[in-house]
C-alpha cells in the first residue's frame, strides 16, 4: 500500500510538471531551491512576548445593531451540532481534532509537513478536516460572549482552544500540513482575540486562564514562524500563498509583542503587494477562474488591508484598486436576484467565522464591506443593505454612511465587460425585474500552470431573467469523492457548451491538474443602443484530427428580449457535435414542437433548437452523469440537462435562441 502511494505521488508530480511551460518548470525549480535554502529548523523554545499595551486593534468593537442568528448559533455549537462547508455535523465539544468528521478517519500524528491531504485512504476527504482547524467557530463564539456577557461562551472558547493545543502540537498532524490553512487560522485567531478584549481578556483572570493566554501566544508565534519558513508556491502563483501572506501579516499586525513581528508584517506585506497584482487581473477577475476561489481571496486580502490601517504603513492604492475591482466583477455577473455564476470550483468553504452567525449571503456582505470601504455607491446598491458582518469588521458609525451611498443612485452594474479575464455581461434592464443577463466566460482554463481550479468551460454562459436562474452552471460537486463525479463536474460536458465527440476541452491529468490547456480569443465584441455581439472561440480541440475550433457568436436584440446563439466548428469532414444546456433545478422545462418551453415560477422563456438533430432530456443521470447542480461542497441535487446531438460538417452553423415569454 505504501508503495502504490509512492507510485501515485509520482505520477501526480509529473502530471503537474506536464501542465507547465519549461519557464515555468525552470522558475519552479529555481524557487523550490530558495526555498529549501531558506527553511529553518524549528526552535525549541518560543521567545517571550513583551506585551505592547495598549494593544493595536484593528476590529470594530461596537455591538451590531443586529444580532442575527449568533446566539442560537452558538448554542447549537456548544450542544455537539457543527456546520462544515455548509453541511450540518453531529461532533463532540471539543472535537476529535485529528480524527475526520467525515468518515471518522483518525489522522496519524506525523510531522505535518509530510502528511498529504490527498492521501483519501489515510485521512478521507481533507477538506472536511481542514475547516474544522481553521477555527471560525472560535469567532462565533466570542461573537455570543460579545453580544450576552455570559461567561459560558467565553470558558466554551477556552475550553475549545485548549483541547486543540493539546491534541495538535506543534509540528505534527493536518493542523500543520499546509502553511495557508495556518494563515486562516490566525485570522480567525486575530478576530476572537480582539473580540474577547485582547491579552487583558477575563478569559485569562484566573491561573487555567493564564496558561491557556500562554499557550495561545506561543502558537501565535510557532504559526508566524511556521509560514516564514515554509513558503508556499511563489514561483507558479497559487491563491493558498495569499492566505499564507494575510495570516502572517494579520499576526504582526495583532500581536507585536515579540521583534520578529516586524519581519513578519514586512516579508507579508512585500509578498501581498506582489500577489494580488499577479494573482487577480487589472479588470478584477481571478486569475484561478473560480468565484470560490475569489471570494476566499478577496477575504484574505481585505482582511489582510483593514489590519494594515492599524499600523504604520497601510497597502497601497494600487492593492485597495485591485480589491475593489474585484467587487466591481462581483456586481457585474450577480444578478437582480443575487444569484452568482458557480464559475470553476466552489466548495462551499469559509475564510472567516464572522459570518458563521450571520445568516446572511458572504457575497452580499463582501460588496457591502467594498462599498464603504471604498465610499463606492454603485457596490452600495447592489448589496442593498449593510451585512452583520460589515458592522463587525468597520462599526455602526462607518455603516451610518451605508444609506447615504444607496441614495445616491448609482447604477448597480457599473461595468459589463472583463476582457482581461474574459468574462462578459449582455442584457437589458439589468438590475431590475424586467432584467435579461448573460454571463459570459471567454477567458482562460485557469492559473498558469495546471489550472487547478478552473473548469474546461471554454464559451459556456448561464442566463438569468427577472432575477431567476434559467441557464447554470453546475458547480463543482466534490475534490475526493467518486472520481467520476470530480471529473465530471470540471468537464465540457457539465457547463453550456459544445463538445465534440463527448471529449472534454482540456486534457486532465488528474483532480487538479490540466495537462494540456486551451487559448480562447474574442473576435468581435460590439454594444449599441440597439443589439449586442460577442464573439469568441477556442482551440481546445485542435489535438483532434482537422484541427478543430470552435466559435461561438452571442447576438442580443435589445427590443425584442431575444438571444441568439450561433456555434460553429471549423476543421475537415463530419463531426459528432453535442449542446449541453444546464437548467436550474427550479425550472420546469417542457419539449415543444421546435425546441422547449421553460419555466421558473412566474418567469418562462421559449428555447428554439437547431433543425435536425437529436434531443435528449435529462434529470439526475450517472450515465451519462449530467442533470445534476451543485450548490454546496460534496452535495447536489437533480436537475434538467438537455443535450442536442448531430453529425455536422465542419463550419455548418448551429442556432439556438431564446426569447422571453414572460
Amino acid at each position: 500500500m505504501e508503495a502504490m502511494s509512492s507510485l501515485t505521488r509520482v505520477g501526480r508530480y509529473w502530471n503537474q510538471l506536464r501542465g507547465l511551460s519549461v519557464a515555468e518548470i525552470v522558475e519552479k525549480a529555481g524557487s523550490t531551491a530558495s526555498r529549501a535554502m531558506i527553511r529553518r529548523p524549528a526552535v525549541d523554545t518560543v521567545p517571550l512576548p513583551r506585551p505592547m499595551l495598549p494593544e493595536p486593534s484593528w476590529l470594530s468593537l461596537q455591538r451590531p445593531s443586529r444580532r442575527g442568528v449568533v446566539l442560537r448559533r452558538a448554542d447549537e455549537l456548544l450542544d455537539g451540532r457543527w456546520r462544515l462547508l455548509a453541511r450540518p455535523m453531529e461532533l463532540a465539544f471539543p472535537p476529535e481534532w485529528n480524527r475526520n468528521p467525515a468518515g471518522g478517519a483518525r489522522v496519524p500524528l506525523t510531522t505535518g509537513r509530510r502528511f498529504s491531504v490527498r492521501d483519501v485512504e489515510t485521512a478521507g476527504d481533507y477538506k472536511y478536516l481542514l475547516e474544522l482547524h481553521r477555527h471560525g467557530e472560535l469567532v462565533l463564539l466570542a461573537q455570543a460572549w460579545h453580544f450576552s456577557g455570559e461567561r459560558r461562551y467565553l470558558d466554551a472558547l477556552g475550553d475549545l482552544l485548549g483541547s486543540w493545543f493539546a491534541q495538535c502540537p506543534f509540528p505534527h498532524g493536518a493542523a500543520w500540513s499546509c502553511p495557508g490553512e495556518a494563515g486562516i487560522r490566525l485570522i480567525n485567531w486575530a478576530l476572537a482575540w480582539q473580540l474577547v478584549g485582547g491579552i487583558r481578556s477575563p478569559l485569562f483572570d484566573n491561573p487555567v486562564g493564564k496558561v491557556l493566554r500562554t499557550d495561545w501566544l506561543n502558537s501565535v508565534w510557532r504559526h508566524a514562524e511556521f509560514i516564514d519558513a515554509h513558503p508556499g508556491r511563489r514561483a507558479v502563483g497559487d491563491h493558498k500563498r495569499i492566505a499564507e501572506l494575510a495570516g502572517m501579516y494579520v499576526a504582526g499586525a495583532t500581536w507585536p509583542h515579540w521583534d520578529e513581528a516586524a519581519t513578519w508584517r514586512s516579508v507579508a506585506r512585500e509578498g501581498l503587494e506582489k500577489e494580488i497584482l499577479q494573482q487577480i487581473a487589472a479588470d478584477g477577475v481571478g486569475r484561478e477562474q473560480s468565484i470560490g476561489i475569489q471570494q476566499s481571496v478577496w477575504d484574505c486580502l481585505m482582511f489582510a488591508g483593514v489590519a494594515s490601517r492599524s499600523t504604520d504603513t497601510p497597502m497601497s492604492a494600487k492593492y485597495w484598486q485591485r480589491l475593489e475591482a474585484m467587487l466591481e466583477f462581483l456586481a457585474g455577473i450577480m444578478d437582480a436576484g443575487g444569484n452568482v455564476p458557480q464559475l470553476g470550483d466552489w466548495d462551499s468553504s469559509q475564510i472567516s467565522g464572522l459570518g458563521l452567525g450571520s445568516g446572511s449571503c458572504a457575497l452580499h456582505g463582501q460588496l457591502a464591506t467594498g462599498a464603504l470601504l471604498f465610499r463606492n455607491a454603485s457596490l452600495a446598491r447592489k448589496a442593498g443593505v449593510v451585512d452583520p458582518v460589515t458592522e463587525w469588521l468597520l462599526g455602526e458609525a462607518a455603516c451610518a454612511e451605508f444609506d447615504g451611498l444607496v441614495l445616491e443612485g448609482a447604477v448597480a452594474t457599473p461595468r459589463t465587460d472583463f476582457p482581461e479575464g474574459g468574462v462578459y455581461v449582455l442584457g437589458a434592464s439589468l438590475d431590475t425585474p424586467a432584467e435579461f443577463r448573460v454571463v459570459v466566460d471567454a477567458g482562460a482554463l485557469g492559473l498558469a500552470g495546471v489550472a487547478a481550479h478552473g473548469h474546461a468551460d471554454a464559451l459556456s454562459f448561464t442566463l438569468s431573467m427577472a432575477g431567476r436562474e434559467f441557464l447554470v452552471d453546475p458547480g463543482t460537486g466534490t475534490y475526493l469523492g467518486a472520481e467520476s463525479w470530480r471529473s465530471g463536474f470540471r468537464g465540457t460536458a457539465m457547463h453550456n457548451t459544445l463538445s465534440l465527440d463527448g471529449d472534454d476541452q482540456a486534457v486532465s491529468g488528474g483532480r487538479f491538474i490540466w495537462t494540456r490547456r486551451y487559448q480562447t480569443r474574442v473576435v468581435e465584441r460590439h454594444n449599441s443602443a440597439r443589439e449586442e455581439r460577442l464573439v469568441a472561440e477556442h482551440d481546445g480541440y485542435r489535438r483532434k484530427s482537422g484541427r478543430p475550433v470552435h466559435r461561438r457568436a452571442w447576438l442580443f436584440d435589445r427590443p425584442s428580449g431575444t438571444l441568439s446563439v450561433t456555434d460553429s466548428v471549423s476543421g475537415n469532414g463530419v463531426q459528432d457535435v453535442r449542446l449541453h444546456w444546464h437548467f436550474s433545478e427550479e425550472c420546469s422545462v417542457t419539449c415543444t414542437p421546435d425546441g422547449l418551453h421553460v419555466s421558473n415560477g412566474p418567469v418562462c422563456l421559449e428555447m428554439l433548437l437547431p433543425p435536425g438533430g437529436e434531443v435528449s432530456v435529462l434529470h439526475g443521470s450517472e450515465t451519462p452523469l449530467t442533470g445534476w447542480v451543485s450548490r454546496s461542497y460534496d452535495q447536489r441535487v437533480p436537475s434538467t440537462t438537455v443535450i442536442w446531438r448531430a453529425q455536422m460538417a465542419a463550419d455548418m452553423p448551429m442556432e439556438t435562441v431564446f426569447r422571453r415569454l414572460c
